[in-house]
């Protein structure tokens, strides 16, 4: 058996065994646990060396900027100082030339505060100086009236021959060999007036001439020019008027003063001419540009309105010279029956010229041939404005009205007060402008001003 103290022993050691056992395995965790701190301490050490290193070098490049900086302070002062010396050197100079220098740090300063608006003196200053202005440009438009007008006359003939262009492209020719055709024709038609007129001007002078001698002649015999004679002395006074010496100059004079209308009808013609081809040739190019100022969201409205408005001064150019043409052609026709055959030909285009003038320009046609066929007897005179009177109330009330229906779409009572408000603004030029402009206008109230006034 054994003996009580020993199984005490026993027991005892077992137990301290056990305790020994876990002391030991408590200290080997934690010796664990001490090494990872360990670790973790000395990854943190060489963490922090290494942001001590990058401050390091931080440092040493702040120091070398801080000494490059130090050395372009000490360069700024340097030149600070020259500067400063040239200032000295320059304030003498610009006092004596009273020059404010400028600063370049400042620029041109600063805008100060805008102008009240309702101070009387600003107001009655840009009043004054807006009538100003007006005053000049109306005087400029005054002296330039005349370029206008004949620009304004060019562009009024390039627009009217302008479907006849179109009428020889839609034939195959290309838009510049076109207006070179029409162009063409116009010249070939002026000079043709030309060779007509001048013959029978030169010829009527040369008869005047020819039988002066024969009426004086007739003059002189007559009683009643006699006693007319002897109670009022004409034939004395004309008698001092031809024998003034003042009668010589002022003739040269008067020959000077035709010389000069004459040369400046030539230049304005050609000037026309020229100004006519230019925007014949160029007009689409001026459609495109005018309705290039308009915009976006308007354009295609105004394109079509403008061509609308372009296509009815043609028409109303083509629709005139129908009526023209008919009227010179009848014309020709009556010369021929009545016997002037020798005049027929230059009575018609004078005619049918005149026929384009409206309101008086029949009346100067029937004028004229009347003149003429009064030289060839007194019933040809009568006969010749008979049908001059005729004619002219037929082309009025039936040949003119369906022609200018179709081509412009007036009616007639704002065609007669257009060309009466054209002939008194700016005389026969006015009064040829004035149909095909009251045209435009009335297209414009129909399409803009009526559909406006319908939608609200």
């Amino acid at each position: 058996m054994t003996p009580p103290g020993d199984d005490t022993s026993t027991t005892t050691t077992e137990a301290d065994l056990a305790e020994a056992t876990r002391a030991a395995r408590s200290a080997a965790a934690e010796a664990e646990a001490a090494a990872g701190r360990s670790e973790q301490a000395a990854t943190d050490a060489d963490t922090s060396a290494d942001e001590a290193d990058d401050a390091a070098d931080d440092a040493k490049g702040s120091a070398t900027e801080a000494d490059d900086a130090a050395e372009q302070a000490k360069a700024s002062a340097v030149q600070a100082g020259t500067a400063a010396e040239r200032a000295d050197q320059d304030v003498d100079i610009a006092d004596e030339l009273l020059i404010e220098e400028r600063h370049p740090s400042e620029g041109m300063g600063q805008p100060g505060p805008p102008m009240r608006r309702g101070n009387p003196f600003t107001f009655g200053f840009f009043a004054a100086l807006g009538v100003l202005v007006a005053w000049g440009l109306w005087n400029a438009l005054g002296q330039a009236s005349s370029v206008l007008l004949l620009l304004l006359v060019s562009i009024f003939i390039a627009v009217g021959l302008n479907p006849l262009v179109e009428w020889f492209m839609r034939r195959g020719l290309k838009r510049g060999l076109a207006v070179a055709v029409v162009f063409l024709l116009m010249i070939l038609a002026v000079a043709g007036v030309g060779f007509a007129i001048v013959p029978v001007v030169s010829d009527q002078i040369s008869n005047l001439i020819k039988n002066a001698p024969e009426w004086l002649d007739l003059l002189t015999k007559s009683r009643t020019l006699h006693d007319l004679d002897n109670k009022y002395h004409f034939i004395q006074k004309a008698q001092d008027y031809i024998q003034d010496p003042a009668l010589a100059q002022r003739a040269f004079g008067g020959i000077l003063g035709v010389g000069k209308v004459v040369a400046g009808a030539l230049f304005n013609t050609f000037t026309i001419l020229v100004l006519t081809l230019y925007f014949l040739a160029s007009l689409p190019s001026v459609k495109r540009a005018a309705y290039s100022l308009v915009p976006r969201s308007r354009r295609k409205r105004v394109s079509i309105l403008g061509d609308e408005v372009l296509s009815r001064v043609g028409g109303y150019v083509s629709g005139q010279f129908m009526v023209a043409s008919c009227a010179g052609v009848m014309a020709f026709i009556f010369l021929e029956i009545v016997g002037i055959r020798q005049y027929a030909v230059a009575l018609a285009i004078v005619v049918m010229f005149c026929d384009f003038i409206p309101m008086v320009g029949g009346f100067i046609g029937v004028t004229a041939i009347a003149l003429i066929g009064f030289t060839g007897g007194l019933w040809t005179g009568i006969a010749c404005l008979i049908y001059g009177i005729v004619y002219q109330q037929i082309e009025n009330y039936i040949v003119a009205p369906r022609i200018m229906r179709r081509a412009v779409d007036i009616p007639g009572a704002v065609t007669v007060i257009a060309a009466l408000l054209g002939g008194a603004l700016l005389g026969v030029v006015g009064a040829l402008l004035a149909i095909p402009s009251a045209a435009a206008v009335l297209l414009i109230i129909r399409e803009v001003w009526v559909r406006k006034a319908d939608a609200s």
